[in-house]
């Protein structure tokens, strides 16, 4: 009798079963060594910037480093702060083109975040800007050190929902998630390494993506 053919681990895709969410992690995206190689290119290639924004009226240092990259027009607010896209580059391009096949979405824009230990975090937040459109749809790959990412639904008072984002994992965040959860990566006090953390959007959506079974 034939073996069952299985799929490459890449593949491999777990649901998170949130209320009122749409949420999906591929532990695998990246193989180790694909992992490492983008780690590297990305960490010398990028230029990384240190971003202030307005906390009360008084400008604060954002504790971590930012690019933004993305289709020409991809312009972006995050934070108070405008963004105007950097060209694709060879690693950004290649990374891409994963996730929209493990997807099925398409993505024109990446907003890149290097934590450079565990002083750097993100504080809660959800990723519903206007120019998102009404259901964004976000992928989150991961390059480095594991970090905990925290989602909270707004009504709900349950504890939130920790996945630790591993080395070389994809999370997809889409339908009405935005709408319902908000999402955070906690500063720590144990020692960890860098991370580089990429979200991928599509700027200017006019209609509502649901993510692809």
């Amino acid at each position: 009798m034939p073996q069952e053919q299985r799929p490459p681990p890449f593949e491999e895709m777990h649901t998170v079963q949130l209320q009122d969410g749409d949420v999906r992690f591929w532990p695998h995206a990246f193989s180790a060594d694909e992992a490492a190689a983008l780690f590297a290119a990305l960490r010398s290639n990028i230029e990384w910037a240190s971003e202030e924004i307005l906390i009360l009226g008084q400008p604060r240092l954002v504790p971590r480093l930012v690019a933004w990259h993305g289709d020409p027009g991809a312009a972006y607010t995050y934070s108070g702060t405008p963004h105007e896209p950097r060209l694709w580059t060879p690693e950004l391009t290649a990374i891409r083109s994963r996730i929209e096949r493990l997807s099925g979405q398409t993505f024109n824009s990446v907003l890149l975040n290097l934590y450079r230990d565990g002083r750097d975090g993100m504080g809660w937040h959800a990723d519903d800007e206007p120019e998102l459109g009404r259901n964004p749809v976000i992928a989150s790959v991961s390059f480095g050190a594991t970090r905990r990412f925290r989602l909270r639904h707004r009504k709900n008072r349950a504890e939130p929902v920790t996945l630790p984002l591993t080395d070389g994992s994809l999370l997809l965040m889409a339908g009405p998630t935005q709408h319902h959860w908000v999402h955070a990566v906690p500063k720590t006090a144990v020692a960890v390494g860098e991370r580089i953390n990429l979200t991928f959007r599509t700027v200017g959506a006019r209609s509502p993506l649901t993510a692809a079974g």
